[in-house]
């Protein structure tokens, strides 16, 4: 996260941070292991209230950014998100919504509202990015059928899927080499939900069947088999996201090991006092604030549109999804066996951090995308 906020922003990250201390504490989040949904509907419609859905939106359809960088701020409530390990499809809710104001049109512009207002929440199936533009892992497909479009196949994992009134799905185009996006009422026929296992404890995610969904082709967001590059820009602010996210938990989780060494004594000398472990936390302040500076170009390309964008962001992906890990883990190490139990918040954050390292694709397929865009770049020269 930036290191100097504007004022504005600062009162919008003061704001969001009440309100998560408030309403999910650590003692909440682990009661809610065992709720379906990991939150409750009242939380999140407060959220949105706090702007939580509507820093990707135009101000004509009811949005806004504080500081005129939509990601970079919204990036502030990730980071939020993520340093106190708490419930909310933040990602692709504002995917869906960004998605809805930039290319929807008035075909949509009734379920954005509902979006923005927190009455109903929208989710999104994006698949994997591969080579730039192309999303790969869309395993679901659609053809035209006179005025209606048919999706059929599986989309998967789908966060918050059964708590949602809407999909937003990539498809590909049956027959063509394009991809189309198709706006899916969780209530249509043919659509099933089926909860899927998660290390989070409150993330949920589905895989979501489609067995011949049939919609009118209103139902389309943006041109039909041609939606490849909005589908890569969506791509990447739910990336940049997911990193902001997980340095918060990072820094989080390195807080707390820092403050613990400090205080916890042995042979009559603190933790923090022994060199090897100094050796340690100096390799993990140092992927810490890596993890931050990449993250904030890396935000700030794709919120510019900026031609380095995918590449910044695939770059942030990995070397935080390796090192985000690696770092969590040396926390619950140095904390010894309290470290490992349910009763400390440890686990919280190597959670999130875990479960992020796998959304979007991992480490290694966007390392495999940098190269994938050097080899552009060369043949382009």
């Amino acid at each position: 996260m930036l290191l100097e906020l504007a004022p504005d922003q600062e009162v919008l990250r003061e704001a969001t941070a009440r309100f998560l201390a408030d309403r999910v504490p650590p003692e909440v989040i682990r009661r809610l292991r065992e709720d379906p949904a990991g939150f409750s509907p009242d939380y999140w419609s407060a959220g949105a209230e706090l702007g939580w859905t509507s820093l990707l939106v135009s101000e004509e359809h009811g949005g806004g950014s504080i500081s005129g960088g939509p990601l970079v701020d919204l990036s502030i409530l990730a980071h939020e998100f993520g340093a106190r390990a708490v419930p909310g499809p933040l990602a692709s809710a504002n995917v869906v919504a960004f998605a809805l104001s930039t290319w929807g049109g008035e075909a949509h512009a009734a379920t954005l509202e509902a979006v923005l207002s927190g009455e109903s929440l929208a989710t999104c199936a994006l698949g994997e990015p591969a080579t730039p533009g192309e999303p790969a892992g869309v395993t679901v497909q659609v053809r035209a059928d006179g005025g209606d479009v048919v999706l059929d196949g599986t989309a998967r994992p789908v966060e918050s899927a059964a708590q949602a009134a809407h999909l937003l799905v990539t498809a590909a185009v049956a027959g063509t080499a394009g991809f189309a996006q198709l706006l899916v009422p969780t209530t249509a026929a043919g659509v099933t939900i089926t909860p899927m296992r998660t290390v989070d404890l409150t993330r949920r995610f589905f895989a979501v069947q489609l067995d011949g969904v049939r919609l009118p082709a209103e139902a389309a967001v943006g041109e039909f088999g041609d939606a490849g590059e909005q589908v890569e820009r969506q791509l990447q602010v739910a990336l940049a996201l997911g990193c902001a996210e997980t340095v918060g938990a990072m820094q989080t989780a390195f807080d707390l090991t820092v403050k613990w060494a400090f205080e916890r004594y042995s042979f009559g000398r603190p933790l923090a006092s022994y060199q090897e472990l100094k050796h340690r936390f100096a390799d993990m302040k140092t992927w810490l604030e890596a993890s931050h500076a990449i993250t904030d170009k890396a935000v700030a390309a794709v919120d510019a549109g900026a031609p380095e964008a995918a590449e910044l962001v695939s770059a942030a992906k990995a070397y935080i999804g390796d090192y985000g890990t690696e770092l969590a883990q040396d926390c619950v190490q140095i904390h010894g066996g309290i470290g490992v139990t349910f009763e400390h918040d440890m686990h919280f954050f190597l959670r999130r951090v875990t479960l992020n390292r796998a959304l979007y694709g991992t480490p290694a397929s966007h390392r495999a995308r940098v190269t994938g865009i050097f080899e552009n770049l060369k043949e382009q020269a």
